[in-house]
């Protein structure tokens, strides 16, 4: 009888292992791997006995293996798919990015997490070395998205800020002084009943928008004229429109979290017979293209949608060159820009 061959192959060797080996972090690691600074001597010595010890092998392309660079930079969508499908911001944020990163030869990679399976997957992907930075969209506070970056070491920058990202980079908003801004102004029309379909609280976009609301309100501020709502989807907006109309029938103005769901709000307004803006007024917030597809069109908050994707890109380009992340993020304008529905 001949001999019988082993055909089980030995376990491929991760970062992890390396980590163990040498006495660090994964990050750590991961920092080593993509040429980053910001470790000393000893432990990129360690990091490399422990590499030649466990046999770690980057799962990447020949060209990535010399050059430390897989030239791809992840753009993460923690959204709905049918939300990446109907929100204009996703896709403008998604094209300034692309645009920073055709310029810098960089490709953009992106991934949509819409399901805990789905996180699982990147975050797998994420550790294989093919992707050498992240941009973040929609993160929540405990993403487990957000942890599992932080514990890879990736250079990474939020469009966005959560509050549990640390000094992370990031790009964003000023979300709560321009909903007070637009709040304060809807009821300068004269309106009495001011209401507030409120979206995505779990993030920090929703909780800054609804906090400008009540800080526009005062002491006029009604709880009762909250409907909250998970998306900022054109359905939400019906749903919290419904809701609103139910409890509140004398309501006269509306603050809508996003152009989409003031949108959804316009359409059960109109098919109720309220007239916009004789009877009730509605703004909304992102100046998107559902602004201008709604009739009349809408007053809203001018999101610059296009420059934050294109600014985080930037970031995230720059650590990568080895240069200091901008301390306490980047904030960018967004004035209001109204029109005739209010």
């Amino acid at each position: 009888m001949g001999r019988v061959e082993n055909t089980v192959k030995r376990r491929r060797a991760t970062v992890k292992d390396v980590a163990l080996e040498a006495g660090v972090s994964r990050g750590t690691v991961s920092r080593v791997l993509n040429g980053q600074p910001y470790v000393s001597d000893e432990a990129r010595a360690a990091i490399d006995a422990a590499i030649a010890k466990v046999g770690f092998v980057p799962n990447r392309a020949a060209r990535s293996l010399v050059m430390q660079s897989s030239q791809a930079i992840g753009l993460i969508v923690h959204e709905p798919h049918s939300l990446f499908v109907e929100d204009p911001n996703i896709g403008s944020i998604l094209m300034g990015a692309n645009a920073a990163l055709s310029e810098a030869d960089y490709q953009l990679s992106v991934m949509i997490a819409d399901s805990t399976r789905d996180i699982e997957r990147l975050a797998r992907y994420l550790s294989g070395g093919l992707i050498d930075g992240v941009i973040i969209v929609s993160a929540r506070v405990g993403d487990p998205i957000t942890r599992a970056i932080a514990d890879l070491g990736l250079p990474a920058a939020f469009v966005g800020h959560p509050r549990d990202i640390g000094d992370a980079a990031y790009v964003a908003i000023d979300n709560r002084g321009a909903a007070r801004e637009i709040t304060t102004r809807l009821a300068r029309t004269g309106r009495e009943r001011i209401g507030m379909i409120a979206s995505a609280l779990d993030r920090d976009s929703g909780s800054d928008r609804l906090a400008g609301f009540v800080d526009a309100l005062g002491n006029r501020f009604d709880p009762q004229l909250v409907e909250r709502v998970p998306l900022y989807s054109y359905s939400d907006g019906q749903a919290g429109m419904r809701a609103l109309l139910e409890r509140a029938p004398d309501i006269d103005g509306v603050f809508a979290a996003s152009d989409a769901v003031a949108a959804g709000a316009m359409d059960v307004l109109q098919s109720a017979g309220r007239r916009i803006p004789d009877d009730i007024g509605v703004v909304g917030f992102d100046d998107s293209t559902w602004a201008l597809r709604c009739d009349p069109p809408l007053s809203t908050v001018h999101q610059p949608a296009t420059e934050l994707g294109r600014a985080a890109a930037e970031s995230v380009l720059r650590q990568l060159r080895g240069e200091d992340p901008e301390t306490g993020g980047r904030v960018l304008e967004c004035p209001v820009v109204w029109r005739a529905s209010a």
